[in-house]
């Protein structure tokens, strides 16, 4: 291999993200936020998730330097990996918040022509990579943020891993530009979604690895999601079993034809026809449905097909590690399921055990008595 062939990767991990999902606060933007997420127990998710993805570029790392950035920002978790990375020096002193730290990074890994970026957070990550660089070198997000919409993130770690090192070795080649997008978390956390595009990132250009862009419900499906409420009150809801209802406003259309005040992108627990509790987080889960036998209700993300993964991380491995794929219930309206274009749903819970196990062909409720069988994998 002559210097010329010899690539580099850049690696900087933003080591809160993702930290406020499983308490149930639904981001980790801000310091109070942040402060707020560790008080209700929550850890770090940013550095296990990356370190799936190292171990899946493991195999070439001779073909390649990995630059990364101090401590838990991606020296620690590629030590841990089996890397010697090159650790460049930060001037912490000039900077005065984590994404001044996170924009000087990748700044810097700019100026030293790497040939790509791994980055592991959510959407505010992206922005700050935006910010910092535009569209002048090639990234791929690993997703360990709680809201996820961009789609310049990879469809789990492991993928972000595999795709890296096709465009290191040059079995993939071309790029292209993709959508980072993100929320206002404060109007977020009151039940308010007003998502915007950013900008642009530029990704190797491999769909298949590559998640969608996050669609929202339009107006004319408010009628197909009551159907489908009605549909599911009568296939589901008349025994006396817990019941987990997912996030969106396919699953809210089922609570309000129960007549329950739920939450729009919150967790519910309901048994029955009762409502027992509110936009719960992964630790009040676990207390409330030990011992018990319950069922997920849920419907996937708009345009990426997420059914576990994206939004609501509370249902974590934890929570579902006995769970069985036939108490999984699905609620997506034909137009969501078209705007897949033949894709299969997503299953990314951070357990490639469980993701396997819930892996397979589920009845989807698409109307009041109208279903199909779809794919569902990781």
């Amino acid at each position: 291999m002559t210097p010329s062939d010899f690539k580099s990767i850049g690696l900087i991990v933003n080591p809160i993200a993702g930290m406020g999902g499983r308490v149930g606060l639904k981001g980790t933007d801000g310091l109070d936020v942040l402060r707020e997420s560790i008080a209700r127990g929550a850890r770090p998710r940013a550095a296990e998730r990356t370190l799936e993805t190292l171990k899946r570029l493991s195999p070439i790392k001779s073909s390649f330097r990995l630059i990364t950035c101090p401590g838990d920002m991606g020296e620690n978790i590629a030590r841990k990996a089996g890397f010697a990375p090159h650790v460049i020096l930060l001037d912490l002193a000039e900077t005065t918040s984590a994404h001044d730290t996170q924009m000087a990074a990748v700044t810097m890994m700019n100026r030293l022509n790497i040939d790509l970026l791994l980055f592991s957070g959510g959407d505010g990550t992206a922005r700050d990579i935006f910010t910092a660089i535009s569209t002048s070198l090639p990234v791929v997000g690993i997703p360990a943020g709680v809201k996820i919409h961009s789609a310049v993130f990879a469809r789990n770690p492991g993928f972000a891993g595999e795709l890296a090192a096709r465009f290191i070795d040059g079995t993939i080649k071309r790029t292209r530009e993709a959508e980072v997008m993100d929320i206002d978390e404060s109007l977020f956390r009151r039940q308010q979604v007003a998502s915007r595009l950013f900008g642009y990132l530029r990704i190797p250009h491999a769909a298949r690895y590559i998640q969608n862009r996050k669609h929202g419900s339009l107006p004319i499906e408010s009628y197909t999601q009551e159907a489908i409420a009605a549909a599911a009150v009568e296939a589901v809801m008349e025994d006396d079993r817990f019941s987990v209802i997912g996030p969106g406003t396919t699953t809210r259309a089922l609570l309000q034809r129960l007549r329950l005040e739920g939450s729009l992108l919150g967790v519910d627990l309901i048994r029955g026809r009762r409502l027992i509790d509110t936009d719960l987080n992964e630790k009040q889960l676990r207390l409330r449905l030990a011992g018990r036998t319950f069922r997920l209700i849920l419907s996937p993300v708009g345009g990426q097909g997420y059914i576990l993964g994206r939004g609501n991380q509370q249902i974590s491995p934890e929570v579902i590690r006995h769970l069985d794929k036939k108490d999984i219930i699905l609620l997506a309206t034909p137009q969501k399921i078209h705007s897949l274009k033949g894709q299969p749903f997503l299953i990314d819970t951070g357990s490639r055990q469980i993701d396997s196990r819930l892996s397979g062909y589920h009845r989807v409720i698409t109307g009041y008595r109208d279903s199909v069988i779809y794919k569902v994998t990781f």
